[in-house]
């Protein structure tokens, strides 16, 4: 009995278990650590907090100070009697104290501790097993005998009267501990391959939570970048609301000086014609007819202009010029939306100089170096370890940092390769050609096939393009090099991603026909390839 109070006393008054790491408080109250945080928890915002047995309130969250002499006491115990006291079954001959039981005898069906053990029959067909309740599962419910075998063929633990006499005679049957060992492999297998897919899933969640904080964070920057695009929008619609209405008050006043100028011509006209109006009521008047008759002709003091001609010249000049407002109109609106529409560009359009130094024989530049062609005559220029010995030839400036862009435009027909590559590329032999080495990148079109190249690997691109005008874009912090089409619609074509490791120049190979080198700026398409996703 004292043992039993001694247990209880090691019990937690929250969890009813035996303690846990345990701490104590001012009152001098004990319990785990994690129950007395947790209940501490649910009483943040109250007035005080309280001890959960004496209910002493403390104003402040106690600090709680780990009980090391009771520890030790709840170590020792358990490692006294661990087994008996982790199973938490009792003997069932102890009826005034609760014992922790040793074993369990299947033919008894009871459960015994080390004093009823010692005096317990060891006689074959009592079997003892470790402490457990679930005594009559350890029994055939036919035959009321232990089970010893596994049936095999009906996946069924059996006794030796089932296997020999009963309907499991004939069967394949196997010992208990030998098929639950074969039962445990399995279940191992099984297990580890439970254990590979859970990590699967796991690496499937973090990839998921990375790309959903990556979406998060691109769509603080997108909205930024939206934000500033409708800001340049509304500003330009700003503008030309303005514009459109400054053409509306130039007619209004150029309308109202040329009306104002025929109404003064007309008003001095009216002052005309009633002079002669008077003239002719004083001669309608006269009494003497010789002075009647010798005053010109009526008809001639008549003789007006027409005055339906200035009736048609009022409405002439008080008209607005509709088609002029509505080009304005038209023509700002135009210029906004093929702004957006052919918006790729970055803050600056890079001016891209061919280098005649590299340029090989069978290739001629334009005077301003911004058109390669090919060339049927030997160009004959100096031999230099810069020059390329096939139809290529790359630009001056090379570019190792920042965002930038430049546009070609190609011959039809034409066989050609537009990309950038480093400044050590090969300039004799197979390795010398843009994109089949790792030192240059291109967008090659032959036969009306397109393929990005790089490393002598190709991926080819949709048979649906139809454009002979690309622009090349290089973000190189980003490691990123990519091709768009700008024909109707406007579509990414491909990039590539790479660690640039030298600066980058920009490279042109000409098979037939020839390639421009152009580009423009525009304010709203310079915020829009920052708005754009690569695949748009």
């Amino acid at each position: 009995m004292a043992s039993a109070d001694l247990r209880q006393e090691l019990d937690c008054s929250i969890c009813r278990n035996m303690y846990t790491d345990p701490v104590t408080l001012r009152c001098g109250h004990n319990f785990c650590r994690a129950c007395i945080d947790c209940l501490l928890d649910t009483q943040e915002g109250a007035e005080a907090y309280t001890c959960p047995e004496c209910r002493i309130e403390f104003k402040k969250r106690p600090v709680l100070q780990k009980n090391v002499t009771l520890c030790n006491i709840v170590g020792r115990f358990l490692s006294t009697r661990p087994d008996q006291e982790e199973t938490g079954i009792f003997c069932t001959y102890c009826i005034h104290s609760p014992v922790p039981a040793a074993k369990s005898c299947l033919h008894c069906e009871a459960s015994l501790c080390d004093k009823h053990l010692r005096v317990h029959s060891k006689s074959a067909e009592h079997v003892l097993c470790d402490p457990t309740t679930a005594l009559g599962n350890r029994k055939c419910s036919v035959h009321k005998k232990i089970l010893e075998y596994y049936c095999t063929e009906d996946s069924l633990c059996i006794c030796v009267s089932c296997s020999l006499a009963g309907e499991h005679r004939g069967h394949q049957v196997e010992m208990l501990d030998e098929a639950s060992e074969k039962k445990k492999k399995k279940l191992k297998n099984y297990l580890q391959k439970l254990t590979t897919k859970r990590e699967e899933t796991e690496k499937t969640v973090q990839r998921l939570q990375e790309s959903r904080k990556e979406t998060q964070e691109k769509v603080v920057v997108v909205t930024g970048k939206v934000t500033s695009l409708f800001k340049v929008i509304r500003r330009q619609l700003n503008d030309l609301e303005k514009r459109v209405l400054s053409e509306i008050s130039r007619q209004e006043q150029r309308v109202s000086l040329s009306v104002s100028e025929l109404i003064q011509k007309l008003e001095i006209k009216k002052d005309e014609l009633s002079g002669k109006m008077r003239h002719i009521e004083e001669l309608c008047n006269m009494s003497d007819p010789v002075t009647v008759l010798q005053e010109p002709d009526t008809g001639d003091l008549c003789d007006t202009e027409d005055t339906e001609t200035h009736d048609n010249q009022v409405h002439a000049e008080g008209g607005l010029n509709m088609g002029v407002i509505s080009e304005t109109l038209y023509a700002g609106l135009s210029d906004i939306i093929r702004g957006i529409k052919n918006g790729i560009y970055v803050s600056k359009v890079t001016d891209i100089v061919l280098d005649a130094n590299t340029a090989a024989n069978n290739i001629q530049l334009s005077g301003d170096r911004k058109s390669a062609s090919e060339s049927h005559k030997n160009q004959n220029h100096p031999e230099t370890p810069e020059r390329f010995q096939y139809r290529q030839v790359i630009s001056t400036r090379g570019f190792y940092t920042g965002q930038h862009y430049w546009e070609v435009e190609m011959s039809k027909p034409g066989r050609w390769m537009v990309g950038m590559c480093y400044p050590s590329i090969e300039r004799r032999g197979d390795q010398s050609v843009i994109g089949y080495n790792n030192k240059s990148w291109c967008l090659c079109k032959d036969n009306n096939q397109y393929v990005a190249l790089h490393d002598n690997k190709g991926i080819r691109l949709p048979d649906n393009i139809r454009c002979d005008r690309v622009r090349v874009y290089l973000d190189y912090g980003a490691g990123q090099l990519s091709f768009y089409s700008l024909c109707d619609p406007i579509r990414h074509l491909h990039t590539f991603t790479a660690t640039f490791t030298e600066p980058l120049h920009a490279a042109l190979l000409v098979y037939k026909g020839s390639i421009k080198i152009f580009g423009e700026n525009r304010e709203l398409g310079e915020l829009i390839l920052r708005f754009l996703p690569r695949d748009w």
